[in-house]
């Protein structure tokens, strides 16, 4: 069986698939105009979105594409086909994500930033530090990923509250509440942690209203995606102190425009897309798995529902 790889990292991910299936025939390459060639050979696709979209684009099918992100937004545009099967990357982004948050919400509760500022000063800085034991989280976005942070943080004993499309019973979450609660939540949440996917539903959701809810003292942490958060409204609700601070992982267009006011936006923390970035062996591992599925005609994982958009 022939398979396509579409990464920039693809000498990578050839030499463990090779390592590990020697009986597949790998075509891989991280230009386009490569690809657009290998693309006419194969039927089962391995790689990043954005280029695998091109593809798609230029006229080629596959059978089957595994997505190497967890969001496929680039494939979801109106002009592309549908009438493939999708899978994204699942399962092996949870313990990143969740080492992500516990690095800025222990961050945030230690004041590890202003005690630098205080040594910078040679100020002998005694104020005692926080604990996240007690503190209230709040997760939006409860899927796989939101499942694996929850139970991290509630390890720290920390009150864990989530909001999904529906409401429902999830351990370890406290409750699990719809999206119209979300407004109520927030205004409890001492963190307020966002990983819903890109949907129309999703959109522009922390507005100037629901940012005034958010207690002053409060984070937001978005690494789900950058289309959740109005910027403007963001970077006015830090300036007039509606909440602590934020810590922004995922914006509208990346790399962000020098310009942009997130730059220079008061108690705004840029990570720059990193927080859970793509393990290539827990990659291969997973298409592998899937791979087997799909030869065996049996469900894989991750498949994408065109219509919900993840």
């Amino acid at each position: 069986m022939q398979v396509l790889i579409a990464e920039q990292d693809h000498a990578f991910y050839t030499r463990l698939l090779t390592e590990q299936a020697p009986h597949l025939q790998l075509l891989a390459s991280d230009d386009v105009a490569e690809l657009r060639g290998m693309a006419r050979e194969t039927s089962v696709w391995l790689g990043e979105p954005d280029l695998l979209a091109d593809l798609l684009r230029q006229g080629h099918l596959p059978h089957w594409l595994q997505s190497t992100w967890a969001g496929i937004t680039p494939l979801l545009a109106a002009d592309l086909p549908r009438n493939y099967r999708l899978t994204r990357a699942v399962g092996i982004f949870g313990q990143v994500m969740a080492e992500y948050m516990l690095t800025y919400l222990l961050n945030h509760e230690r004041q590890v930033q202003s005690r630098l500022c205080s040594q910078a000063e040679r100020h002998w800085d005694t104020r005692p530090g926080s604990s996240l034991a007690g503190r209230e989280v709040l997760i939006v976005g409860c899927g796989e990923i939101g499942q694996r942070v929850a139970e991290y943080l509630a390890s720290f004993a920390m009150h864990v509250r989530g909001v999904a499309s529906t409401a429902r019973r999830q351990a370890p979450f406290l409750e699990v509440a719809g999206l119209e609660a979300l407004a109520h939540l927030v205004a409890q949440a001492d963190y307020v942690i966002n990983l819903l996917p890109d949907t129309p539903a999703t959109h522009d959701l922390y507005d100037a209203a629901l940012l005034r809810r958010f207690k002053p003292s409060a984070l937001l942490l978005n690494a789900g995606r950058g289309v959740a958060v109005v910027d403007d409204d963001l970077v006015q609700a830090l300036q007039q102190g509606h909440l602590a601070g934020a810590v922004i992982d995922v914006c509208r267009e990346e790399p962000l425009p020098a310009a942009h006011p997130f730059w220079t936006a008061p108690r705004l923390t840029l990570t720059g897309h990193s927080s859970a970035p793509t393990s290539p062996a827990a990659m291969v591992g997973l298409f592998l798995e899937n791979l087997e599925g799909y030869r065996a005609g049996q469900p894989l994982r991750g498949v994408v529902d065109f219509q919900r958009g993840y």
